[in-house]
């Protein structure tokens, strides 16, 4: 579907009455590893493992995965909750920050969270990075006000990490919010499964063909290929 495609009374009848806003980070904020690649980052901490003796602790799947996340929760799933964990999330968290730095805005994000917010929409962050990049990312753009003190990432409890709804709840419990009240932005199948567990209402986003292919066969019912028109739209809302 093109972006100028989408029916956009549909996309008006989904976000007009919403009154909170759980934002994914990584894709419908921004592209966190937009030049600190996390292929790269994925590469570092099996190399860190192999380093450390523990080359056999990952299958061969999961030792090839360009997603650092799946290193990571490999891990944790045969060594939950242990200091080898701890260390590879801060590893993690501190490659996160590293990519922060020189993380690409997505396109429209910064005048659509601002314009949510001067409509009176509240905003959260809902995202399976560590929140000390969120709260780094949103410093750096001058977007802190609209979603303080309202992130909630990853914990100790990796278990937690999305599709678990755990942030999500996290927020709308913080934020006193019916799930029908909100609306779920995201760019994953992960995302759009935690939105579902939660009864949060969902809203795909895909930067290309392929991930918009990924979301609708996931069972996503509404993705936008660009972020253009919710702003078109919130300009509108009162």
């Amino acid at each position: 579907m093109e972006e100028n495609a989408y029916d956009t009374e549909e996309l008006r009848k989904l976000i007009e009455d919403v009154r909170v806003v759980l934002w994914d980070f990584d894709g419908p904020m921004c592209r966190l590893f937009a030049r600190h690649t996390a292929e790269r980052v994925a590469d570092d901490l099996v190399e860190w493992l192999a380093g450390r003796g523990l080359h056999g602790l990952l299958a061969d799947e999961e030792r090839q995965s360009p997603d650092p996340q799946v290193v990571l929760r490999a891990v944790d799933r045969r060594h939950p909750g242990s200091d080898l964990v701890a260390e590879l999330e801060e590893r993690l968290t501190q490659e996160e920050l590293r990519a922060a730095r020189t993380a690409m805005p997505t396109a429209y994000a910064d005048p659509l969270i601002h314009t949510w917010t001067a409509v009176g929409a509240r905003l959260a962050v809902a995202t399976n990075n560590s929140p000390r990049v969120v709260r780094a990312y949103l410093a750096g753009r001058g977007l802190t006000a609209c979603f303080a003190p309202h992130i909630y990432g990853r914990t100790e409890d990796l278990h937690h990490l999305k599709p678990d709804p755990h942030c999500l709840n996290r927020a709308l419990n913080a934020m006193g919010a019916a799930p029908a009240a909100a609306l779920m932005i995201g760019d994953s199948p992960s995302d759009l499964a935690a939105a579902r567990e939660a009864r949060v209402p969902f809203l795909g986003y895909a930067r290309h063909e392929r991930k918009e292919k990924i979301l609708r066969e996931a069972g996503a019912d509404h993705v936008v290929r660009s972020l253009e028109p919710l702003l078109r739209i919130a300009r509108t809302l009162r």
